[in-house]
């Protein structure tokens, strides 16, 4: 029988292409993904043994990174507590402590009090595409993972923190993220950690957001290194500004907008150099600063005790003003 004919009973012929294939395939990569990380993902348990015994579900999810015990999770997951208690798959119950955390990317580095445990490894370098396979794996009940397969569909988004600071590069996918499994990782087809899923819009389906793997080894490096995350401060409040066009086109400035100061703390930098309330910041070390998150962001790449220098714009004149930053207090 020719591809194009009927058989004799007239009953429609199979194809003799698989249609079944790359369903095949794409079950192959989830699956794949799913064996090479799944044990190393924990539910994450607030308090003790026997809140863990008693609760019906975890706090959140979290996965082991490191050969050592070190896990990721969410840092609303383990707020305002020192201690906790990670369930793995096979049933494995251990108590852990809080090694570090921060807010401002809504991460946190525990250390599970065990030998031996299966880890996952964060994806270096990761070049993630629009479209890419990604699965996202949590364990909110213990003894069991639960799983939901999407792709890629934006990347560079920005997501609030908590605390009001800006999150960068964030991974927006499509794969369900379901309650408990906030804390949890999104793999990819390789079983690499591609980032640590931290939220979902509420009221919308299928979207879901997870903090890259480079910002999620960035701070694991810190809290590992320097027992905390460290970022350069000014010591000011602001706000944005935008600005007038005559006054961009007379000083020759590549932003519209500008991060206006507000006022100084007395503790802070800022209050023993000449920069002053009113003055409109439009760039640091001539990287243009178009507000109060491109400020940030840039605050974000300066490690604590560097020199830096302010442009600024004082009524009608472009200054510059230099100072040191330094941590917040505690």
């Amino acid at each position: 029988m020719l591809d194009n004919e009927l058989p004799e009973d007239g009953s429609a012929a199979a194809p003799l292409t698989s249609a079944a294939e790359p369903l095949d395939a794409y079950s192959a990569a989830v699956v794949g993904a799913v064996e090479q990380v799944g044990p190393a993902v924990v539910s994450v348990y607030v308090g003790g043994a026997r809140e863990a015994e008693r609760a019906r579900g975890g706090a959140g999810s979290g996965v082991v990174v490191t050969p050592d015990g070190y896990l990721l999770t969410n840092e609303h997951v383990v707020q305002r507590v020192t201690e906790a208690r990670v369930t793995f798959v096979d049933g494995r119950s251990v108590p852990a402590v809080v090694a570090g955390r921060d807010p401002a990317t809504d991460l946190a580095v525990l250390r599970a009090q065990a030998a031996t445990l299966p880890y996952a490894r964060l994806a270096p370098e990761q070049r993630l595409r629009p479209g890419q396979l990604v699965v996202a794996v949590g364990n909110p009940f213990g003894f069991e993972s639960t799983v939901s397969a999407g792709v890629v569909s934006a990347l560079g988004r920005s997501l609030r923190s908590r605390q009001g600071r800006l999150i960068e590069s964030v991974v927006q996918h499509t794969a369900a993220l379901n309650p408990g499994n906030s804390g949890g990782p999104l793999v990819d087809a390789l079983g690499r950690v591609a980032g640590i899923n931290t939220a979902i819009i509420a009221m919308a389906q299928g979207i879901g957001f997870a903090v890259p793997a480079a910002t999620a080894q960035w701070v694991l490096t810190e809290i590992l290194t320097q027992g905390r995350v460290r970022r350069a401060w000014l010591g000011i409040a602001a706000r944005d500004r935008p600005l007038d066009l005559r006054l961009v086109r007379a000083l020759g400035l590549s932003t519209r907008h500008a991060a206006e100061v507000l006022s100084r703390e007395s503790s802070g930098p800022a209050a023993t150099s000449d920069l002053r309330p009113g003055d409109l910041i439009v760039a640091v070390n001539e990287e243009p600063v178009d507000g109060i998150d491109a400020l940030h962001r840039l605050l974000g790449r300066v490690p604590p005790g560097s020199e830096l220098t302010l442009q600024v714009v004082r009524r009608t004149q472009r200054l510059e003003v230099g100072l040191i930053v330094r941590e917040p207090p505690a």
